[in-house]
């Protein structure tokens, strides 16, 4: 009985990208744009689970930064700006080669380009904060052809759809499963990767745990495998929506990384970056997803709600040394906000 609802709800989400797709790119941008914030605040409103996880992040995230009335502010800043990025990404069969530019507004490409003039291989990443799918869509369109991997959806027929929005400029899409080895390749002949580097990979997989708001997150390796093994060079990217209907896309120089750094150095120091981002904007980020699944067996701060501890995970930890990794003080947090909004 199960498998018969799930058919029938892959079908339903098939008609009902078949829809979207059909209607948004003809929409103008700012019909697209007060559409995305009236289906965020309508997700927002019924989605009772996600809203709960979300407001739960905030809390744990923040502890008493916020008062309930700004986390509910945040999270639904967070649902509108995901339905924003999703609407644009299907919106974005109607950017042309011609016609990007009054759309994407990019700074600072050229740390890609010089990187692929010189024969280095680099890794664009990302989290999932802002238009990360208009930001990985502009390099696309100034010339560099990226080599992106995404998680495999449940629905394969939706799976397409979203993959043919994200080739519109060119990009390659390949999935996480098998892809170190690709991407070593790919890299190590001075290709570009993209890679989102904030959701959750299970202790036993390619992963590694950082530090993230004073809590472990359990996250992909992927990105530290190709600076150390392939020479890559790890490029921050962001992207803003604008309220015009554009997107702000900012490349980022190099991360300044130490030649002995171990692959969990690596990955903490691609979330260090964000985070301070996070916390200037913290209504950018994708709140309603559960990124602290995993706690450990002693815990040093509250997690959500639905986090649960896990052998494996502690015993990650242990291997890395962990157990005892401070969170970031609450003023240099501050401070580093502050920074990063300039």
């Amino acid at each position: 009985m199960r498998r018969y609802w799930r058919k029938i709800r892959y079908q339903f989400e098939w008609l009902g990208l078949v829809v979207f797709t059909t209607v948004i790119p003809v929409l103008p941008r700012r019909a697209v744009v007060a559409l995305s914030r009236v289906l965020g605040k309508v997700v927002f409103f019924f989605d009772r689970n996600g809203r709960a996880v979300a407001l739960a992040n905030i809390g744990a995230a923040f502890g008493d930064e916020y008062t309930p009335n700004d986390r509910i502010r945040i999270a639904q800043a967070s649902y509108c700006n995901l339905s924003r990025t999703m609407c644009d990404l299907l919106w974005s069969p109607a950017l042309t080669q011609q016609n990007f530019h009054r759309y994407l507004k990019v700074e600072n490409v050229e740390v890609l380009q010089r990187l692929q003039a010189r024969g280095e291989g680099a890794v664009a990443v990302c989290i999932h904060q802002g238009n990360f799918e208009w930001a990985s869509l502009a390099t696309g369109f100034h010339g560099i052809k990226v080599t992106i991997v995404t998680e495999r959806f449940k629905n394969p027929r939706v799976g397409g759809f979203f993959r043919r929005c994200r080739e519109v400029s060119g990009h390659s899409i390949i999935p996480q499963k098998s892809s170190m080895i690709r991407l070593l390749k790919h890299v190590r002949r001075g290709g570009v990767a993209g890679l989102l580097t904030d959701l959750n990979r299970h202790p036993t997989e390619a992963a590694t745990v950082i530090d993230a708001f004073g809590m472990k997150m359990c996250v992909t390796l992927l990105q530290a495998v190709l600076v150390q093994r392939g020479g890559a060079r790890l490029v921050p990217v962001e992207g803003r929506s604008e309220p015009d209907g554009t997107c702000r896309v900012v490349f980022h120089e190099p991360l300044s990384l130490s030649p002995d750094a171990s692959l969990q150095q690596i990955a903490q120091a691609c979330w260090n970056f964000f985070e301070p981002a996070i916390r200037a904007h913290p209504g950018d980020w994708m709140w309603v997803y559960q990124h602290w699944r995993y706690k450990p067996a002693v815990a040093t701060c509250d997690y959500p709600f639905y986090s649960e501890p896990n052998s494996e995970f502690d015993r990650l930890i242990e291997t890395h040394g962990l157990a005892d990794l401070p969170a970031v003080p609450k003023q240099q947090a501050q401070v580093m906000a502050s920074h990063s909004a300039n």
